[in-house]
């Protein structure tokens, strides 16, 4: 596969995914801070700098079924050690189309560095920009690829109202025309259930390497 992560990433927000055909593509970094794997269906895409042989050999190494490969534990762990970076979860990729108008929200962009939500999506995006509304905060910024991801966090005493899914929905109309992308725990049903709801579709997973 010659593409780089970019092309396969638009591609799969419009519905066009790699070939199941059981194999691995290994394409460069888009950028020295984001290396990692996404296993789209049947096929996985390893983004890295490293030697693609050595992915290849280490993959075969981990005595397991080719489509599981690279996000078996063995794999992600010997590409963290050779790279020297960490991993926090294997977190399902979902991907929303942007939506015309305003958000029916009240949101007022503020600038909240120290805010948690807004502490980690600075460790993984640029251009990050901060709303807040009543009960909940929005995050959007540029990841992997220069992707526009999204963050929210709401408080604990307005939960299950239905906040969550309105914030993520309002991200579809901040987005200015492009889609929208989230990393969202696999474990985390609430959160999948709020993203699936305001119409994202999950397309991967991803295992993201964080330096």
């Amino acid at each position: 596969m010659s593409e780089s992560l970019r092309d396969i990433l638009e591609a799969a927000a419009r519905g066009v995914f790699p070939p199941a055909d059981g194999a691995t593509s290994v394409v460069r970094q888009h950028s020295p801070r984001d290396a990692g794997v996404i296993a789209f269906t049947a096929h996985s895409v390893v983004f890295t700098d490293e030697d693609p042989q050595w992915v290849r050999e280490t993959l075969e190494r981990t005595d397991c079924d080719a489509l599981a490969a690279t996000m078996n534990a063995r794999f992600l762990a010997a590409f963290m050690e050779r790279t020297g970076r960490r991993s926090d979860t294997i977190d399902v990729l979902m991907v929303g189309s942007p939506l015309p108008g305003e958000p029916p929200l009240t949101l007022k962009e503020i600038d909240d560095p120290a805010h948690p939500r807004v502490v980690s999506s600075l460790r993984r995006r640029d251009e990050v920009r901060v709303w807040s509304t009543q009960g909940g905060v929005l995050v959007l910024g540029r990841g992997v690829a220069g992707r526009l991801e999204v963050a929210v966090e709401v408080d604990a005493d307005v939960r299950h109202r239905g906040l969550g899914r309105a914030l993520v929905s309002a991200a579809r109309q901040l987005a200015g025309g492009e889609p929208v992308w989230a990393q969202v725990s696999a474990g985390n049903a609430r959160s999948l259930r709020a993203f699936q709801a305001a119409g994202y579709r999950p397309v991967a997973s991803e295992a993201l390497l964080i330096a």
